[in-house]
């Protein structure tokens, strides 16, 4: 929004040539994040507050860590701090008519809905199932399939009448497998390894890496603190990949598919990082508020959907190599379980509890131990992913 009055108000009065200074992506993904940051440090208290006066807290099962019960009552929902951080702030600074920051917002609040009733069933109506998990997944995998339908036919292309001209060939083709070069799944550290997709193959990659990233990132917000700062790492790496993708220059010389367009999404990722960087600033161990599954689906959403667009999907597995391992540290344990129970008639347990940080926390681990050393692989994944700009 900001950017199209700037252009107004240079295109009425020349002399306010400054202005210019919009046009510049880097400069509107400052600005981003710091406007995120500032809206979340200024109304965090008050949506606490309101959190806390609708007696939004979070329920801990008696079964879990026993040092976690002090935390029961701690206000839940706090997501809803970090959407309208990057809502309010993406809305400001990115270019109207870029397609994919929309679809990227789109799938964010969708994502975010679906955990926003969750959430709500589980503290204000007092029901422990909250949504069910196959209305939940119904529900994910609707979005993800929408954004994967239209991402199929749109990440090689510049406009959304292009957009439609490129599906309308597939219909009176009979539903051709192929897609353009630019919707290869891309092989990190290899120069030219790239496999094709297909629309077939492209919509079901898609749809796994976002639905796969929402619900990776919800199982790891389970400590103070745990998911946001790995979500803000991870988002902000992929902000450098949707910067190079979406330069013509970069993208040639780095040896990445262009892809015009998705350099606007460092404005998302920026808004994201600031927004979520205020949240941490409540949500630190002790933690005043949990971001809930609000927070979290919608986080891991956009993630996932930022990742497809940049054709970076095998990269956000690296980067986020501990959301990665924490949901199948979930799946190899009740997997193993109902193996055991069924075979011998008595379930058996891999770790000493589910999802893996809590392993650790049964191990010995301080939780504050955890998180920060979660922060740290992290870290060191998202410099073995941004290595990957260079190492081809």
């Amino acid at each position: 929004m900001l950017l199209n009055l700037a252009q107004w108000m240079q295109t009425m009065y020349p002399e306010l040539g400054f202005l210019r200074v919009f046009q510049y992506i880097t400069f509107r993904a400052v600005m981003a994040a710091m406007t995120a940051l500032l809206i979340g440090l200024a109304f965090g208290p008050w949506v606490i507050r309101r959190l806390a006066a609708l007696k939004i807290g979070q329920p801990i099962r008696e079964y879990g860590i026993q040092e976690h019960l002090s935390k029961s009552g701690t206000p839940t929902m706090g997501g809803v701090l970090i959407l309208i951080g990057i809502t309010v702030s993406t809305l400001l600074w990115f270019d109207w008519s870029n397609r994919f920051v929309w679809i990227v917002l789109l799938v964010t609040l969708g994502f975010g809905a679906i955990g926003w009733v969750d959430d709500w069933r589980k503290v204000v109506d007092k029901n422990p199932e909250g949504m069910s998990s196959r209305d939940k997944f119904f529900w994910q995998s609707l979005i993800g399939l929408l954004a994967a339908f239209y991402l199929a036919f749109s990440v090689s292309e510049t406009s959304n009448l292009r957009v439609l001209e490129l599906f309308m060939r597939w219909v009176q083709s009979g539903f051709s497998n192929d897609l353009p070069p630019a919707a290869d799944l891309i092989v990190p550290f290899f120069k030219t390894v790239s496999y094709p997709l297909g629309v077939y193959g492209f919509i079901v990659l898609t749809w796994f890496v976002i639905v796969g990233a929402s619900n990776a990132v919800n199982l790891t917000d389970g400590l103070d603190g745990l998911a946001i700062m790995p979500v803000v790492m991870v988002g902000s790496a992929l902000g450098v990949f949707a910067y190079v993708t979406g330069n013509a220059y970069y993208s040639k010389y780095l040896l990445f598919p262009h892809i015009p367009g998705t350099g606007e999404l460092l404005v998302f990722c920026a808004a994201m990082a600031g927004s979520g960087l205020a949240f941490l600033w409540f949500n630190t161990y002790p933690a005043q508020v949990f971001m809930g599954d609000v927070g979290a689906l919608s986080l891991g959403g956009a993630l996932g959907a930022i990742a497809v667009i940049t054709r970076q999907e095998i990269v956000l597995g690296i980067m986020g190599g501990v959301f990665v391992v924490e949901a199948l540290s979930v799946m190899l344990q009740v997997s193993w379980f109902k193996y055991t129970r069924k075979r011998y008639g008595t379930g058996q347990r891999i770790l000493k509890m589910a999802p893996l940080h809590h392993h650790f926390e049964k191990s010995g681990w301080k939780e504050t131990q955890v998180v920060v050393r979660f922060w740290i692989i992290t870290m060191l994944l998202c410099l073995i992913g941004l290595a990957s700009l260079k190492l081809r």
